[in-house]
């Protein structure tokens, strides 16, 4: 009876440690307010924040940034790291060359409109790191937290 008991505890607490990478979900990382006013996305062990131009009705050539950071929203460095960011917006394709900008940024510019089903490919390779990537629905309505999460901490 005893082991039995120890035996439920562990696959329990198994259970629970197990369970932890889902409240990184897209849909929880849209309930939260993001550090610079982008979209969070997961990519790998990263959080990847991206910025896009909201006010481009027409294609024209506008910023992208890509913020790097940890679970702990702790600063990941660029320096040395690389990336793409694929846009698609409306009936336009746009690559844009991510190259690092500060601290913990990447960025490139591009001819994109923003239209409200923009969808992006963020692919970036940090410094010694395997690629990561992540996809994006930017200027999509984000999600209204219903479930508590809106102000889960790591």
């Amino acid at each position: 009876m005893k082991q039995s008991l120890i035996f439920f505890a562990a696959a329990s607490a198994l259970m629970l440690a197990s369970s932890s990478p889902f409240a990184h979900s897209d849909e929880v990382l849209d309930t939260q307010k993001s550090p610079n006013g982008g979209q969070q996305r997961m990519a790998g062990i990263y959080h990847l924040e991206l910025v896009v131009s909201r006010d481009s009705k027409e294609a024209k050539d506008s910023p992208v940034v890509v913020y790097v950071t940890d679970h702990a929203n702790a600063k990941i460095s660029t320096v040395g790291a690389g990336g793409t960011a694929t846009i698609l917006a409306g009936k336009q394709k746009a690559s844009v060359k991510l190259v690092p900008d500060g601290d913990n940024r990447l960025k490139g510019v591009g001819k994109y409109a923003s239209t409200p089903d923009m969808k992006v490919v963020v692919s970036i390779t940090l410094s010694g790191k395997p690629a990561e990537q992540a996809r994006f629905t930017p200027l999509a309505p984000l999600a209204v937290a219903t479930d508590g999460h809106m102000d889960h901490k790591h």
